[in-house]
């Protein structure tokens, strides 16, 4: 058994220093907490995966509502331009 790169010896030890420190009453109450959050991690990740998966599936023409952005003029793009940097 080996989770994030620990071994059931590592968790054993783990899990006795944390018997020691917090005690027996205050541990349920830790897992508890722990599970929850590991939980609610877990939804919003697949919810950001759901997301992504369908924002990368959408055709841009759909995300766009079929209009593509319009271009800037050309005297944008020359800094000799009137009213330009240059």
């Amino acid at each position: 058994m080996n989770v994030f790169g620990v071994g059931l010896p590592e968790m054993a030890v783990i899990a006795v220093i944390a018997l020691v420190v917090f005690g027996p009453r205050k541990l349920p109450e830790l897992g508890r907490t722990l599970g929850r959050t590991l939980r609610s991690f877990q939804s919003a990740s697949q919810e950001f995966e759901q997301e992504f998966r369908k924002a990368i599936d959408t055709p841009p023409e759909a995300v766009a509502g079929g209009d593509t952005p319009p271009s800037l003029p050309a005297s944008h793009d020359t800094p000799d331009a009137p009213g330009g940097a240059g």
